[in-house]
């Protein structure tokens, strides 16, 4: 039965079979579930402000669709752990909807596109920036196989989201466009299956297309991963052909996981996401024993105790179950409210059954830093709580509390590029109405400093310096380092002359810091600085920097009973200026003709006054000027 709140939000309908409707029908007036001031002409109507469905009929709907699953059926030699790894848009949400409805986990309609990508920003941008879970029954040679899938995302900015994701697996689907070949991410994907020890199934997908070269594509893969063309599994996932055939080679060529039930409980927190009304939801891997509805369990990080609440598995939407088992991957709540309670990493086991903990993951590594602030400081608790439980959504943000002169309290955050940041903000306004302030996005930079004072204050001799109004001055430091990558291109030698418009796109790690001329540049209005606005720029884009901000600035400022001097500034030496004229009143519309010099007399007067004005005046940039002026940079 479907409930459906129509655009009035005064009134429900109902779509179902007649009985269904009648029972809950009864149930609720056997049960007295009238609410107060609800006038009774028809059983469905409500008032504004109530809930959509009356508590009874809310309960018989949810248990009719929510029935427990036994899981016990599902030894450990029966279950396959993989994950779906691929370039950005290449087909692995495509065909995680056709092997969710092979399998029968979702219903088959022309409607299924991106049925993992839950996010609205998945589904605006069209790319996955969330990797998400789903336990899949295959029916195999009269055997029913339990099969945990991961849809990982693809952009390198997200990779962080798929070494997690491989944690939980065994396998994974290398997923390589049958037109556009091996590229950047198949390349970094691959190797992080690689050094995992996973089995690795290379997937041709999109045969169906004009261009495509299944052909070529085999070749590459065996040439670059030297992985045999006789093991690659042509497919078209748009279409559904040879699908079936991928899920056949997961059941005879991933191992099983090697956990024990056994052994004592032992569960490794992978992901998580925040419930408003149930607190943290964590996604478990099994690696031993069992857990059940009404355990205690403890936190090898925390050393908290929690008690089991509700568990189950995705299918993708949640199905609860009485027991999870060793190998299987599900959910658990258990009472977490607080976002810190839930450490990405962290291994759980049950109360007085303590275990070795797992190794955990390595912490995300920041590559852009940004300022954050509220629009207005009155939201700063809200838009705290928001931060706090997106971050824990996202463990690869890193957050560093800021205060700012001018825009207030804040957050300095770090971010793994670009795409990460913009996606990270897009979600504050979609999911929690938040509306916020970003400065210039920067690298972190290292200074070597040369005074033994400077040393002993900062307690080390090299600094990162993550925030540029922190930059220190040239003669205090011996030399500056900036951070350098180490890429990897992959190109037919035709295309060598436009190797370097392939450097934005392709796969990095990190390399070191190497030694630049480094500049910091302040922006200056009325000769007081605006450290929001400080950058740090080559030596040879200074000019070209501080010229372009003034101009900027001009533009967004609003003007003043006097005169502003907008200068970009290197230390005390100016670079560059821009002049927004004081608003003037006439003071000669009163002079009709007359001697020349009480006009010139009216006017010097005038002009004393702006120079008093400007010494004693403050500029007050206010904040949609600095969201112009930082949006625009």
């Amino acid at each position: 039965m479907q409930f459906l709140l129509r655009p009035r939000s005064t009134a429900l309908s109902f779509v179902g079979r007649f009985s269904d409707v009648k029972k809950c029908r009864i149930k609720r007036r056997s049960q007295g579930c009238t609410a107060p001031g609800t006038r009774i002409r028809h059983r469905w109507i409500k008032t504004v402000g109530e809930p959509a469905i009356c508590p009874t009929a809310r309960q018989f709907c949810s248990s009719a669709e929510k029935q427990d699953v036994d899981m016990s059926k599902f030894p450990v030699d029966r279950i396959r752990n993989f994950s779906i790894i691929a370039h950005i848009d290449h087909g692995k949400s495509t065909l995680a909807d056709r092997l969710l409805e092979m399998t029968g986990a979702i219903a088959k309609t022309e409607r299924n596109k991106q049925v993992l990508d839950k996010l609205q920003v998945e589904r605006e941008r069209g790319i996955t920036v969330k990797a998400q879970t789903a336990s899949l029954f295959y029916q195999h040679r009269g055997q029913t196989y339990l099969l945990n899938l991961i849809d990982t995302p693809g952009h390198v900015d997200f990779s962080y989201e798929v070494s997690r994701s491989l944690s939980a697996c065994q396998g994974v689907l290398l997923i390589v466009d049958a037109n556009q070949g091996i590229q950047a991410q198949t390349v970094a994907n691959f190797y992080l299956a690689f050094e995992a020890q996973l089995t690795i199934i290379p997937v041709i997908n999109k045969i169906d297309l004009k261009n495509a070269d299944p052909d070529r594509v085999e070749k590459q893969i065996e040439k670059i991963f030297d992985i045999p063309k006789e093991e690659c599994v042509r497919i078209s996932a748009k279409f559904g052909t040879n699908v079936d055939q991928v899920l056949q080679e997961v059941v005879k060529r991933i191992p099983p996981p090697t956990a024990k039930v056994e052994e004592p409980f032992k569960a490794l927190l992978f992901d998580s996401t925040f419930d408003h009304y149930r607190g943290v939801v964590a996604n478990i891997a099994l690696f031993g024993g069992y857990v059940t509805k009404g355990d205690r369990i403890v936190s090898a990080h925390l050393g908290k105790m929690y008690e089991v609440n509700e568990l189950g598995v995705l299918r993708p939407d949640e199905q609860p179950t009485e027991r999870l088992y060793a190998g299987q991957v599900g959910y658990v709540i258990a009472g977490m409210k607080d976002v810190k309670d839930a450490q990405i990493g962290d291994t759980l086991y049950l109360h007085k059954h303590p275990v070795e903990p797992l190794p955990g993951f390595s912490p995300a590594k920041s590559m852009v830093f940004a300022g954050m602030y509220p629009t207005d400081q009155s939201e700063y608790t809200a838009l705290r709580r928001a931060v706090e439980k997106l971050a824990l959504n996202d463990s690869s943000v890193t957050v560093q509390r800021d205060n700012s002169l001018a825009l207030g309290a804040g957050w300095r955050l770090g971010f793994l590029g670009l795409l990460h940041m913009e996606v990270f903000i897009q979600r504050l306004e979609q999911e929690y109405n938040a509306t916020v302030i970003i400065t210039a996005p920067t690298v972190p930079y290292k200074a070597v400093l040369a005074s033994p004072k400077l040393i002993k204050e900062y307690r080390e001799e090299v600094v990162t310096i993550i925030n540029p109004a922190q930059f220190p001055e040239k003669s205090q430091v011996v030399e500056y380092q900036e951070p350098m990558v180490m890429g990897t291109i992959i190109a037919p030698d035709e295309f060598t002359g436009k190797i370097m418009s392939l450097c934005l796109l392709c796969n990095r790690h990190d390399a070191g810091y190497q030694l630049a001329e480094l500049i910091k540049i302040e922006f200056l209005l009325n000769g007081k600085p605006v450290e929001e606005l400080t950058t740090v720029v080559h030596k040879d884009r200074a000019y070209s920097t501080g010229k372009a901000m003034c101009e900027r600035l001009k533009e967004s400022i609003p003007r003043q009973m006097f005169e502003i001097a907008v200068q970009a500034a290197i230390g005390s030496k100016v670079i560059a200026r821009e002049t927004i004229k004081a608003y003037r009143k006439n003071v000669l519309a009163k002079c009709y003709g007359g001697d020349i010099t009480r006009k010139m007399k009216l006017l010097k007067k005038q002009a004393e006054g702006k120079k008093r004005m400007r010494l004693i005046g403050n500029v007050e940039v206010p904040k949609d000027a600095f969201m112009n002026v930082l949006k625009r940079k």
